[in-house]
């Protein structure tokens, strides 16, 4: 167990919990009553992870995607964590990439910048120029960090593995959580995905009937030199897209001008990864999203992505509408199609909650609401009514949550609904008739003909089953099988105190009657028998709690 074990790292961890003061870890760590786990403050947890170093701190940056796990102060506070990490120095970044290359370093670059420009807390990236004279991002491996993150999963997983036994961590599946945090660590190692992610993205945004994709630009992969610990992409000229200063820009447009224009591209790209390519980049932060020195806008760091299939997309359509709308109840039914908890949910409790959290935007204009602050709150809703939605909503919130938040930051005059709404009809055009609406039409025909035809046949064969009484309804109906436990338990004790009143009434007739020593012998046999079935019986019953 987690809390047996002495190695180094452990003991560094409890020191680390001890002196940030985490109530909760102290009074477990002292043998103190701890039956609740409690997480601590926000500030607090951000401080744990930053002095547990970067292993930590990039699971808080992944924590910081799950909004339907933590309250909107925690995804705030972990969304400011930032791998503030001292660069690895250049000789042993060397002999990393000359392990990785194929050939010689010196035929295959004519010049690296051994300064990186970027240090994170899984790898730095380096400038580097190819014989060929093509400029390229290298982004290399911290060395000997596929040997420390290991073992910091393992005691994540201990972790987990002691909040389990709690009922806090049962309801939220603690478990699961870690293994699917600790999955994408480890995924994190592999360049290869980052690599084919940012492929698979290029290729999606390639075309579009909604924006023009000459104006995205998503790097270029060199496969022939890209290896698991070693990525390998084109050079983007450019810096983040807040930081742009338009007024001074030669590409002769209005600034204001080309500050919507920027943000409907923007919102249009991310609708169409969203709503209906079903892969999108997760991480649309500030520092990834940058304005190139020829007026286009790129799209960078491509290692977290999330997907949404065909029915999520449609349902996550619907409620948007339902926000514009404030449509309490449809939203409620909404949470419950996407839900993955099988615990039973109170429908009018969650649309009262749902009412309540809405109402205070009924006097707001649509060009006032924050969309994403209300998609967070409506997770907040469903955390808070124990519903567990699919893991993807997190990053779906996330990613709306932080294209809104760049969107308004670098066009002030933005209007949510005006750069929606025109996606929005074409989103529900194809979900309606597809890619192809008449090879949609005749697949509808041939499902109607198919229909048709078994009809008769079918309703035949049910109206037979009725006749010959031969027809029977299974039907299950939740919450019974407590009802029949306890209906069961009630019944066997009526039953074991009829016995017990008998065994005592028995005795005492004998008792009074008893003319034999044998006779009184048993007359006592059967009252301590009695007295004793009797004391197990109240035992039972006050075990049980029911006693009221």
């Amino acid at each position: 167990m987690f809390l047996t074990q002495t190695v180094p790292r452990q003991r560094e961890i409890i020191e680390v919990l001890l002196r940030n003061g985490w109530d909760y870890m102290r009074r477990v760590l002292t043998g103190g009553k701890a039956d609740e786990p409690q997480l601590p403050t926000p500030a607090v947890l951000k401080n744990i992870l930053v002095d547990l170093g970067p292993v930590y701190i990039k699971l808080g940056q992944l924590m910081s995607t799950r909004p339907d796990l933590l309250s909107a102060g925690y995804i705030e506070e972990l969304s400011t964590l930032q791998d503030e990490v001292p660069a690895v120095p250049w000789a042993d970044v060397e002999v990393l990439i000359r392990k990785q290359l194929k050939r010689p370093l010196e035929e295959t670059f004519s010049t690296i910048n051994a300064i990186p420009v970027a240090a994170g807390s899984i790898a730095q990236t380096h400038k580097a120029t190819l014989v060929d004279g093509r400029e390229v991002a290298l982004k290399v491996q911290r060395p000997g960090i596929d040997l420390t993150v290991p073992q910091d999963i393992a005691l994540i997983q201990g972790i987990a593995d002691l909040v389990a036994r709690t009922e806090f961590g049962q309801n939220y599946e603690i478990k699961a959580i870690a293994e699917e945090f600790t999955k994408a660590l480890e995924d994190e190692l592999d360049f290869t995905r980052e690599a084919s992610f940012t492929d698979q993205l290029r290729r999606n945004l390639s075309q579009s009937r909604w924006f023009d994709p000459t104006q995205l630009v998503v790097a270029e992969i060199f496969w022939d030199l890209t290896t698991p610990k070693l990525l390998v992409m084109e050079w983007l000229n450019g810096g983040p897209l807040l930081q742009a200063d338009l007024e001074n820009d030669n590409n002769g447009k209005d600034p204001a001008e080309k500050r919507k224009e920027i943000t409907t591209l923007l919102f249009r790209a991310f609708f169409q990864q969203l709503y209906i390519d079903g892969f999108f980049h997760a991480d649309p932060h500030p520092g990834n999203l940058f304005y190139l020195k020829d007026g286009r806008v790129a799209l960078l760091d491509c290692g977290m992505v999330g997907r949404l299939d065909p029915r999520t997309q449609g349902i996550l359509v619907e409620m948007l509408l339902a926000i514009v709308d404030l449509d309490a109840q449809r939203c409620a039914q909404l949470t419950l199609q996407l839900a993955e908890s099988t615990q039973p949910v109170i429908l009018v409790k969650l649309e009262n909650d749902y009412d309540r959290m809405l109402r205070k935007y009924y006097n707001l204009s649509v060009s006032q609401i924050n969309f994403s602050q209300i998609i967070y709150e409506l997770l907040q809703v469903a955390r808070n009514n124990k519903i567990r939605l699919p893991s993807n909503m997190g990053l779906y919130a996330k990613t709306l949550a932080n294209l809104e938040g760049v969107a308004r930051g670098f066009n002030p005059e933005l209007n949510f609904l005006d750069e929606i709404q025109p996606l929005l009809t074409d989103v529900f055009r194809q979900q309606l008739l597809g890619e192809n609406p008449v090879r949609s039409l005749l697949r509808t025909a041939l499902d109607v003909k198919s229909l048709s035809l078994q009809s008769p046949r079918l309703l035949e064969f049910l109206l037979e089953r009725i006749t010959s009484e031969t027809l029977q309804w299974n039907i299950s109906l939740r919450g019974l099988d407590s009802l029949r436990r306890t209906a069961d338990d009630a019944a066997n004790r009526l039953s074991f105190s009829i016995l017990v009143g008998s065994l005592i009434m028995g005795a005492a007739i004998i008792s009074s009657n008893a003319q034999t020593s044998q006779l009184l012998f048993l007359s006592n046999v059967l009252f301590a028998t009695a007295s004793f079935l009797g004391l197990w019986l109240i035992i039972s019953i006050l075990r049980s709690g029911r006693l009221r």
